[in-house]
């Protein structure tokens, strides 16, 4: 039977990520598989994936906080704001060539805060029941609503020019759902020549890092050994509470017990045993243990 853990897995591009979760499942010989925060196929990088009981981690894992390597094409709009799309606009020349590099870098640092952002239209978001990507590709015109979200950082690395377009690499922290197509749409439109993405790369998200991403390849080549035990994934995500060994039987029966874990608004608290493995996710409830998820 496959361990149960976590895998940071360097997506590549041209991949869906329901085609990761799909190849994991080969590769480590079963179907309880997931994964949390979808990539577009174009985008590369982090992507959380859950084997066995670690799919019950995903939904309570702080996930919120992302940060990404992009490249941003000034001078010309496209339908989907990313390089997939089809040409909708192209800038004059001559006002791309205008575009000095303190105009770029105030823009990006306009995009910076707590926005109302548009999502791209070609997007997963639902409008009545269908994905707006499907209502575009049928020829409806999609308008959807803004939505909050906080952008930390979008620091300009490099600026390239080449022949009428100005190439812009950065780097962005945001919170979950902010898309980066859509800052590369607004930042085009600021500056007044448009502008999408060409390239999107996710560099961390939540506690997760590129540094320990795994390719396909290597998974294949490493199994079992790339996954990241529960114990450690609750050490390093959520507050601990380690119990004694009454405890730990009470918890595994699902029996509710008396709070004497961490306390405050901290959300989920890991239960741990006494030989330090994972027992539960559990919140204080009034004094007493309520579990949101138990793997014991």
């Amino acid at each position: 039977m496959t361990a149960p853990g976590l895998l940071v897995i360097d997506k590549p591009g041209g991949m869906t990520s329901h085609d990761v979760v799909a190849r994991v499942r080969r590769i480590l010989g079963t179907r309880k598989v997931g994964h949390a925060g979808t990539l577009d196929p174009m985008a590369t990088g982090v992507l959380v994936v859950g084997v066995e009981r670690a799919t019950r981690l995903l939904g309570h894992l702080a996930l919120h906080d992302k940060r990404y390597e992009a490249t941003i094409r000034l001078g010309s709009t496209t339908v989907t704001d990313d390089a997939e799309g089809n040409v909708l606009t192209v800038a004059d020349a001559a006002e791309v060539r205008a575009l000095d590099d303190d105009r770029v870098r105030a823009g990006c640092a306009r995009l910076v805060g707590a926005l109302e952002q548009r999502p791209s239209s070609v997007s997963a978001i639902k409008v009545d029941g269908r994905r707006a990507y499907d209502r575009v590709r049928a020829g409806e015109e999609v308008q959807l609503a803004t939505r909050a979200v906080v952008v930390t950082r979008l620091d300009v690395l490099d600026l390239r020019r080449e022949a009428d377009v100005l190439d812009v690499d950065v780097d962005v922290e945001c919170s979950t759902g902010t898309y980066v197509r859509a800052l590369a749409r607004d930042l085009g439109a600021d500056l007044g020549v448009g502008g999408h993405l060409t390239t999107l790369r996710r560099t961390r998200v939540g506690a997760f890092g590129i540094d320990e991403a795994l390719d396909l390849d290597r998974l294949a080549e490493v199994g079992e050994a790339g996954l990241i035990p529960l114990a450690a994934v609750a050490t390093r995500c959520f507050p601990i509470w380690p119990l004694d060994d009454e405890q730990t039987r009470a918890v595994a029966f699902g029996q509710r017990i008396a709070w004497g874990g961490p306390t405050g608004e901290l959300g989920p608290v890991a239960l741990l045993s006494a030989d330090g493995d994972l027992c539960a996710l559990g919140v204080d409830d009034d004094g007493l243990s309520r579990y949101l998820a138990v793997f014991a």
